[in-house]
């Protein structure tokens, strides 16, 4: 008798416990919407953008970037627009260089938002972030390590092999790893087996599709790899060329905004799930240095007419999220092989964050409409979750911010 009273009264107690917890969820909200509202009047933020090396003073001695570089600084005076529309009172734009420190120190800035893939040298996305932890400046960004993982293929496809995330066969090449050719490198035949092509040949570190080169047969790996060796001075990724659709899905933190109200969804929030629309001949998505991105180029799924795709890409992302503890916005590029299953590209550790222009566009800003969400929602999504995090789970970080708002 008492077995089945606890049966009849345990789903009473599990509902009362979910209640519990929407109630804290809703007064965290609450609370976070006035702590965001405080600090838009007080906190100083610099939005950072990429140094350039051959600037005075920028370094101290300029070297090579293996990945190819831009400054996004008319990016970063988006966002920057976007924090002010939203209210923050203070916000400037600064560059990632030899600076950094003395201007954050010159600015009196309490936090930062990084909008860069850094200025010279190995790692360089990873750079402006582990300056910032040294300083003790909080930031909207990956931490160092997410960073340099996620923007080395290499790296990050072993880690998604790991993580039991399907990913195309692969390998990497440099000079000293000897001859690319079929028959004398037996790191070819391991990786691909019998498979001689297609293939598709990349940096390891790189942007916007810049030196991926489609390789018909094995026999043409070795020139075009020496190529792109050449033109990085980093290790290439050879991986097996995938024939079907091509997508991209942005994933950020659980905490967003909708009309400038922010809410929590107690997962991970996936959108801009979209199709990058491939010519006839389009093997891979045109550079955005030669091609901007318009609208006919790209395409939001329908999560009604195509909710099985819609769903696996959406879970996908989030798997990826919370498996990697990532705590702030990536866009997955995933492509099909001839039979449609779904297999992760990269994680794109910096995705465009361009406000939209005439006919012109970012993939992650093309979903946001269907979210019924603006730019400016957007922009206050990361920064209002970003916040979140560290005072939940970073208090130590953020002591400076604590009196800000006290």
């Amino acid at each position: 008798m008492e077995l089945l009273e606890t049966r009849r009264e345990a789903p009473e107690a599990l509902m009362g416990a979910e209640q519990d917890r929407v109630v804290r969820r809703q007064t965290r909200v609450a609370e976070l919407q006035e702590q965001v509202a405080r600090l838009a009047e007080t906190m100083r933020i610099a939005v950072v953008f990429g140094g350039n090396k051959h600037v005075p003073g920028a370094v101290i001695n300029p070297t090579f970037n293996p990945r190819h570089w831009k400054s996004y600084e008319a990016v970063a005076e988006d966002i920057a627009a976007a924090l002010r529309r939203i209210g923050f009172r203070y916000v400037i734009t600064i560059p990632d260089d030899m600076s950094l420190g003395h201007q954050l120190r010159r600015h009196q800035i309490h936090f930062a938002w990084l909008n860069t893939g850094g200025v010279q040298g190995l790692g360089s996305v990873s750079h402006a972030a582990a300056m910032l932890e040294m300083f003790g400046i909080p930031y909207v960004g990956h931490s160092p390590l997410s960073a340099a993982t996620m923007d080395n293929k290499q790296v990050m496809k072993r880690d998604l092999m790991i993580a039991g995330v399907p990913t195309a066969p692969f390998m990497v090449w440099q000079p000293n790893r000897g001859p690319l050719t079929p028959g004398q490198n037996p790191r070819l035949e391991k990786a691909f087996g019998a498979y001689d092509g297609p293939f598709i040949v990349k940096p390891i570190s790189g942007r916007a599709s810049r030196f991926v080169v489609a390789v018909d047969h094995a026999d043409g790996l070795a020139a075009t790899a020496e190529g792109i060796y050449n033109a990085t001075q980093n290790p290439v990724l050879i991986e097996s060329y995938l024939s079907g659709r091509e997508f991209c899905v942005a994933v950020c933190g659980e905490v967003i905004a909708r009309q400038g109200q922010l809410e929590r969804l107690g997962h991970p929030f996936a959108f801009a799930v979209i199709e990058r629309v491939l010519d006839q001949d389009e093997r891979v998505f045109t550079s955005m240095d030669h091609r901007p991105i318009t609208t006919d180029r790209v395409r939001c799924l329908d999560r009604k007419r195509e909710s099985d795709l819609y769903d696996k890409l959406v879970t996908m992302a989030r798997s990826i999220y919370e498996e990697f503890e990532l705590e702030t916005l990536i866009r997955l590029d995933v492509r099909a092989d001839d039979k449609g299953d779904l297999y992760v590209l990269e994680a794109n550790p910096k995705p465009d964050l361009a406000a939209a222009a005439e006919n012109r566009t970012s993939i992650v800003g093309a979903g946001l409409k269907n979210e019924g969400m603006s730019y400016d929602d957007l922009i206050l999504s990361l920064i209002a979750d970003r916040i979140d995090v560290l005072f939940s789970q970073r208090r130590a970080v953020v002591s400076h911010l604590d009196s800000l708002l006290n």
